[in-house]
């Protein structure tokens, strides 16, 4: 079952440097919800390489396929995870924007066999 619940900041690093290797063949969507802007996509369902965080730069980076998404001094971060396997990351940026970081198994083709 999915449980959503708040990170304590000195557990960010080691969290996504965990869940950061269950990643590996899923795929991320990334949305930025800003007043100033709108919603807007800034990735759709690219292959992810991982997530980190940089606490010497004060920095949460996606790194996915043709994209390097940088989240500047986050003031909160959020996650919805099962266990060891992530489902979603909602971080408050140092300017008060959300962003939704969402992730999922690419889907299958039928008669695909399995990688």
């Amino acid at each position: 079952m999915s449980k959503t619940f708040e990170l304590a900041r000195d557990a960010w690093g080691a969290y996504f440097d965990t869940v950061s290797r269950g990643l590996a063949g899923k795929q991320v969507d990334i949305e930025i919800a800003a007043l100033s802007l709108g919603s807007q996509v800034a990735a759709a369902w690219l292959p992810v390489f991982g997530v980190t965080y940089d606490p010497k730069n004060d920095l949460l980076a996606v790194m996915a396929d043709g994209l390097d998404h940088m989240i500047r001094h986050p003031r909160q971060i959020f996650v919805d995870s099962d266990g060891a396997e992530l489902h979603s990351i909602h971080a408050i940026d140092g300017d008060g924007n959300s962003q939704i970081i969402r992730f999922r198994s690419p889907l299958g083709l039928p008669g695909a066999a399995p990688a």
